[in-house]
């Protein structure tokens, strides 16, 4: 059937390892990888810091984070346009069009994510242990950390979530990066312009690779919610 000559060219396409292709390929994984590292540096902490104390700015801080859970990538897209373009204030950097940019578009896309999932776990963490570190004395700094410790497992499964969302993006990166190409081609956005361009066993064999990596993060996410349950504590 004519409908399955793209799937069987795309098979072909992913055995021979086709350069290009696979050029596309490793370039998503480390823009989305560097982005989901970066915005869990930052985010986790930040997480941390929301659950266990309470300052003035706090509940202002959580809507924020919240309400940026659903930004258009679009806007953030735009917005990072606007600041790194020639004309904007940090056009110096030269980044526009760049991984970098594309990096950081996505950085700031899951970075709610992980602040808003990471609150959730360290509050009830914190509700558990704050009694304990008081009696103890158990510093800020040492504070944190701890409840990073004692989250591990939960923050790796925030962190698969994270690099989902990352990996899946196309509309920012579309902007920032301008899918060029040999330089800020990614899956998402090499899929929207093969299909465009009738290059459907090129679409396909990217698809393919986007689901494969989809079941991957979902597979170890249930995994990983499962050894959760397992040591009795909840997500």
């Amino acid at each position: 059937m004519e409908i399955l000559s793209p799937f069987q060219i795309a098979f072909s396409l992913l055995v021979t390892l086709e350069p290009e292709l696979m050029g596309i390929i490793s370039l998503s994984l480390g823009v989305s990888l560097a982005a989901v590292v970066l915005s869990l540096l930052i985010g986790l902490p930040f997480g941390a810091v929301l659950a266990a104390y309470s300052f003035p700015g706090r509940g202002a801080i959580i809507v924020v984070t919240n309400t940026l859970l659903g930004m258009p990538p679009v806007v953030v897209g735009l917005v990072i346009y606007l600041l790194v373009s020639r004309a904007g204030p940090f056009g110096f950097l030269g980044i526009l069009y760049t991984p970098a940019a594309m990096m950081l578009a996505q950085t700031i896309l899951v970075l709610p994510i992980a602040i808003a999932l990471s609150r959730q776990v360290f509050e009830t963490l914190n509700t558990e242990y704050a009694p304990l570190f008081r009696s103890i004395g158990l510093g800020h700094a040492r504070w944190i950390a701890t409840l990073v410790t004692e989250a591990r497992i939960s923050l790796i499964t925030i962190g698969l979530a994270c690099f989902g969302r990352a990996i899946s993006e196309v509309g920012a990166v579309m902007i920032v990066g301008g899918n060029i190409r040999h330089s800020t081609r990614v899956m998402t956005t090499s899929i929207a312009l093969a299909t465009s361009m009738g290059e459907l066993a090129f679409a396909v064999a990217l698809g393919i690779v986007l689901l494969m990596v989809a079941l991957l993060v979902n597979i170890a996410t249930q995994l990983l919610r499962g050894r959760l349950q397992d040591s009795g504590h909840d997500l």
